[in-house]
């Protein structure tokens, strides 16, 4: 027996991308001296095509980043010309009627603010403020949800700690003023955009696990579990929640919490081809958690490296299955982004990992929807889903 899963009237229904992961033809960063990702999927210059797809495919909304280092090449030097080329996409998007999210930072920065210190430099507040103020007079009438920040913990985690991830230190010092100095910049663009559109959507996207201890009666793994949900899930929000207007959620992992190294291990052994674990209902207990914060939740990023198309569909239609639980539990969830568009560029993994609902011929960059960007289609153009009871 068939049951049918409504989803609220309005919800936004997309898909994600970075700039510097499908572009191309970005040589002025940070990350393109650490992996230089060449012409990518030359989303830069087809992007029109990309928007029809999108726009085949049902979805009412995209999200996407602006990438820094185009528009402010040379520190205090603006490019006019790729200021116009987003507008230009920002267009393309409006007139067929797509929702923009726009992600102010990506990861990337430009060479010359990485060769001061990137984000250890408290000078880096200012540095964003000034480029966000530019995008906000120059693009804003044109934006509908703002994302100042992505994913800042991660960021501090591989750049800072780890040291896989560009400025690739190992240096917890570094990490905490990084850490101060992202809050920072996100408040100061936050009250920007503000200032010049007041009924702004503003926000950042915050990787959000799910912990859990392996053994509730166990208290040292309750206690860590804990501790793992604070500083990683929770604290940089509670930091910023005056300066949110919703809250943007990147989805991907699921932990169960031990007491002895490395302390996390999986639910399940179902996993993509790069290894990380699908558990979709982690992310009900994420949403749950983040209905805390008592403000609008849009999830904007969610998906899988599978190259065969293999698991694509059920995990959308079992993630989405545990969303609407949420949404019935009356927890504030208002879209839905898979993460992503188009197969790209996988950071320090390079092209081999394919998250794209449509896949990329990467000897001549032709575009084919999978199977799955079909059924997700499906069930944005009918606003529901359709489960076995």
């Amino acid at each position: 027996m068939k049951k049918i899963l409504k989803f609220p009237k309005d919800f936004l229904w997309g898909s994600s991308i970075s700039a510097y992961q499908v572009e191309g033809g970005i040589e002025n960063c940070d990350w393109s001296k650490f992996e230089n990702a060449g012409v990518a999927c030359d989303h830069y210059n087809l992007f029109e095509e990309d928007f029809d797809l999108v726009k085949n495919l049902n979805q009412n909304a995209f999200r996407f980043s602006i990438e820094w280092s185009r528009i402010e090449p040379k520190e205090g030097n603006f490019d006019k010309k790729e200021i116009e080329h987003y507008r230009k996409v920002l267009l393309a998007l409006k007139t067929r009627n797509i929702k923009s999210v726009v992600t102010l930072w990506h990861w990337t920065n430009p060479l010359w603010l990485a060769e001061k210190g990137g984000w250890s430099n408290k000078e880096a507040v200012y540095f964003f403020s000034r480029y966000t103020k530019v995008i906000s007079e120059e693009l804003g009438d044109l934006i509908d949800f703002w994302v100042t920040l992505n994913e800042p913990l991660v960021h501090i985690s591989n750049g800072y700690l780890q040291g896989i991830f560009p400025p690739n230190k190992k240096d917890v010092v570094l990490a905490i003023k990084t850490f101060r100095n992202l809050v920072k910049a996100h408040q100061e663009a936050y009250d920007i955009v503000h200032q010049k559109y007041p009924e702004a959507k503003v926000s950042v996207t915050a990787i959000s696990n799910f912990f859990k201890p392996a053994r509730k009666w166990l208290a040292l793994e309750r206690f860590l579990a804990f501790l793992f949900h604070y500083f990683w899930n929770h604290l940089f929000l509670k930091k910023i929640k005056k300066h949110i207007d919703y809250i943007g959620v990147d989805y991907y992992f699921a932990h169960q919490v031990v007491f002895y190294p490395p302390f996390l291990k999986k639910f399940t052994d179902l996993v993509s081809d790069i290894n990380w674990e699908i558990y979709p209902e982690g992310l009900y207990w994420v949403l749950k958690n983040l209905s805390k914060f008592k403000k609008p939740i849009y999830i904007l990023e969610n998906g899988l490296a599978d190259s065969k198309d293999k698991f694509r569909k059920d995990f959308i239609k079992e993630h989405l299955v545990w969303i609407h639980k949420a949404i019935e539990e009356k927890i504030d969830v208002k879209g839905y982004f898979h993460w992503s568009l188009i197969d790209n560029f996988e950071w320090d993994r390079g092209f081999w990992p394919r998250f794209g609902l449509i896949e990329i011929n990467y000897q001549n960059l032709e575009r084919k929807p999978r199977p799955s960007a079909f059924y997700y289609a499906k069930i944005c153009k009918e606003n529901c889903l359709e489960i076995n009871n």
